[in-house]
């Protein structure tokens, strides 16, 4: 395994800015945004690739691990997608974070949106990890898991926060996807506040490491973090970072 971190940790920064930041923190990965709004935009990448791939040039001696695409269901979405399986592949990046549909579309509809997904990712030699999410079809282990059982390649990119987090519910158990795992989103959580500072939530990060091994998981621990209103978010960046490689 190793240790990562998400452009999405510096919302607020562009995109070489960034990846200053998080090289000056002592990360050695990065996972990078190509989402509506954020660092690099899915409609941008597919209009001009190459001025997507000129600002991923100098990443600050971080190595890309992943990269997360989210789009609006667009006439070209597809397109936007392959676009950026286009520019994952120039980085040398493997694995695509993608998100799930939301709650109350048909199931077979979903299955075969993330067939196409896999399909062209796979024709790059890449990875399709559907990320873990409240109120999408991957809010449940079990849905989750029946989705990957119906597209054959797919793999999951867990966010332990979503079944954490429960609002009220019990927390919920992710170990039906853990043979499914190629990517995984950190921060820590309490079950009645998403994100907290390091230390004062919940989530057991050693525990999930071992949950981990048992299924040869040798990929990303990606800390996903945006900034906390009052929190010094350098700090708690660091703290991720230094928690997490103290477990490996």
């Amino acid at each position: 395994m190793i240790v990562s971190v998400s452009t999405e940790c510096f919302p607020d920064l562009p995109l070489y800015e960034a990846i200053e930041r998080l090289a000056e923190l002592e990360f050695t990965a990065v996972e990078i945004d190509v989402h509506e709004g954020g660092h690099l935009e899915p409609a941008k990448v597919l209009a001009d690739g190459e001025s997507a791939l000129v600002q991923c040039t100098d990443l600050q001696r971080l190595r890309p691990v992943a990269v997360s695409f989210s789009s609006p269901e667009t006439p070209d979405v597809y397109e936007r997608f392959q676009a950026c399986c286009k520019l994952a592949k120039a980085i040398g990046v493997v694995t695509l974070v993608v998100e799930s549909s939301e709650l109350g579309t048909p199931f077979n509809g979903e299955i075969e949106r993330l067939r196409k997904l896999v399909a062209i990712a796979s024709g790059a030699g890449q990875v399709v990890g559907v990320k873990t999410q409240s109120d999408r079809m991957t809010q449940d282990a079990e849905t989750t898991a029946s989705l990957c059982r119906n597209v054959p390649g797919l793999g999951v990119t867990l966010d332990p926060s979503y079944f954490i987090y429960s609002r009220g519910k019990k927390p919920a158990n992710w170990d039906p996807i853990l043979q499914y795992v190629c990517h995984v989103h950190l921060r820590d959580t309490k079950p009645d506040a998403f994100q907290v500072r390091i230390g004062q939530g919940s989530v057991e990060y050693g525990k999930l490491v071992n949950q981990l091994q048992r299924f040869n998981f040798n990929r990303a621990l990606c800390a996903h973090m945006p900034p906390l209103d009052g929190v010094d978010q350098t700090g708690e960046l660091r703290k991720m970072r230094l928690l997490l490689e103290s477990l490996l």
